[in-house]
């Protein structure tokens, strides 16, 4: 009976966050949607081509927490689940003591990298229309690394089960972001540096307005106190943070050092069409995770209570789902080139081909993540860790060399896909094991 109570409960709240975070991230989307064209009219082709560059590069300081970020809100909800909350205040302070030391020397690094280095070379940038780029990239870094501790407040709440105000505060840092662009394109500056700043400063503010909002008033009992930072605290959650940390590598690998290698492949100019498809396409990748996402910590929690029924009804909801966002994409190719013209105009005209193999590539993430969810919140990432670092290790070389022989980003894309589905497949088969108690051996790891 009170397994039933506890089930409802935790449905009950994943509807919720379900429905907030629809109505979050649709508003996200729209933001998103509305930055691509203001950037573009605002910096052009190439410079915005090389925003998109740095950006990527920006997302690689920010998964460097070691995973500790997912760490803490897998932890965190199974502290949740046994009423464990000195520990759990254990366990957040000892995880912004830890992300600190690991903020101050990067961020000390890459400066010192930045200074040095021949920044030009290495993204392949034109000094002649992109002069102050050693500038740009230390203010982002800069912002981005002050960010790195405070963005941890996102994943408490995930812990909390309560993914819809992390997806909040997400969206509140893209608005401010919109709204800076805005000024800047209405100033008539048009400058590379100034978006730079509106995009990496604007996240920063709604963090540091956020803490005292959570820790001060809302989850006073567990506020994070240096007094309370704990070593053993600090390994468990170093321990499968560490797993998370190198599939979030490896993923970046995967997925964002696509705009860096079309840069360095084929050209600059070539970011902007490739980025234009993914945006598009991901929204439906987008819509997805915002469905995925309270699965994760509600499965930790059922997961914890021994509620496998739970799980098994759950993923039976995303099936449904997965054939709903399959005819989307479907439709989405059909009328491409028609959103194309009314969202970017007729400027920057974009191949159906990269629209189709885009819409793939998406499809087969999207069909991962339905059960890579479901085994994060349980924990087993071992089958996961060794897939997603083997498709990061042979994508790179793979995706040159079929550009030098192709030279055509259609295949670059579809090398993509193919790297991700030997990962989607044993997602697939891992996730049958778990749920149905066959589980042994690696697959229970």
């Amino acid at each position: 009976m009170e397994e039933t109570k506890q089930g409802s409960r935790r449905s009950s709240l994943l509807v919720r966050n379900i429905l907030g975070s629809l109505f979050i991230k649709g508003w996200s989307a729209i933001v998103v949607l509305l930055l691509v064209p203001v950037t573009l009219h605002c910096l052009g082709e190439y410079a915005n081509g090389v925003w998109l560059t740095i950006s990527s590069l920006l997302l690689w300081i920010d998964n460097m927490d070691i995973g500790l970020g997912n760490g803490l809100r897998n932890r965190l909800a199974a502290y949740i689940a046994h009423d464990e909350r000195e520990r759990a205040r254990c366990l957040i302070s000892s995880t912004f003591a830890m992300l600190l030391c690991i903020m101050i020397p990067t961020m000390l690094v890459l400066l010192a990298l930045i200074y040095w280095g021949d920044t030009y070379s290495f993204l392949n940038v034109d000094k002649q229309i992109v002069s102050n780029l050693d500038t740009i990239l230390m203010v982002t870094v800069m912002f981005v690394c002050s960010s790195f501790v405070f963005k941890l407040i996102g994943n408490f709440y995930m812990g909390l089960q309560l993914p819809a105000v992390s997806n909040l505060l997400v969206c509140l840092g893209q608005t401010l972001a919109l709204i800076g662009t805005y000024i800047v394109y209405l100033s008539g500056s048009h400058s590379l540096l100034h978006i730079a700043l509106v995009n990496t400063a604007s996240p920063l503010l709604v963090y540091l307005v956020a803490y005292p909002i959570t820790f001060s008033y809302k989850y006073k009992e567990l506020r994070p106190s240096i007094h309370l930072v704990r070593m053993n605290e600090a390994k468990s959650v170093m321990s499968m943070g560490i797993k998370f940390f190198i599939m979030q590598i490896s993923s970046i690998i995967l997925f964002m050092t696509s705009n860096i290698l079309i840069s360095k492949l084929f050209s600059p100019a070539m970011v902007t069409p490739y980025q234009i498809t993914y945006r598009y396409f991901s929204l439906m990748l987008v819509l997805f995770t915002v469905i995925c996402m309270p699965f994760w910590n509600a499965t930790t929690d059922a997961y914890e209570r021994k509620d496998m029924n739970w799980i098994r009804q759950a993923s039976k909801r995303l099936n449904l789902m997965t054939l709903c966002i399959f005819t989307g994409m479907v439709l989405m190719v059909v009328f491409s080139n028609y959103v194309y013209d009314f969202w970017i105009g007729e400027g920057t005209v974009i191949d159906i081909k990269m629209s189709i193999a885009m819409a793939c590539y998406i499809f087969i993430l999207i069909v991962s993540m339905r059960y890579s969810y479901f085994i994060n919140g349980i924990g087993k990432l071992r089958i996961q860790l060794i897939f997603t670092t083997s498709a990061a290790i042979i994508f790179i070389p793979l995706a040159y060399i079929t550009a030098l022989i192709t030279h055509d980003i259609i295949w670059f894309i579809a090398v993509m896909s193919l790297v991700n589905l030997p990962g989607l497949i044993a997602n697939y088969i891992q996730f049958g094991k778990l749920v149905n108690g066959k589980a042994s051996g690696i697959w229970l790891k």
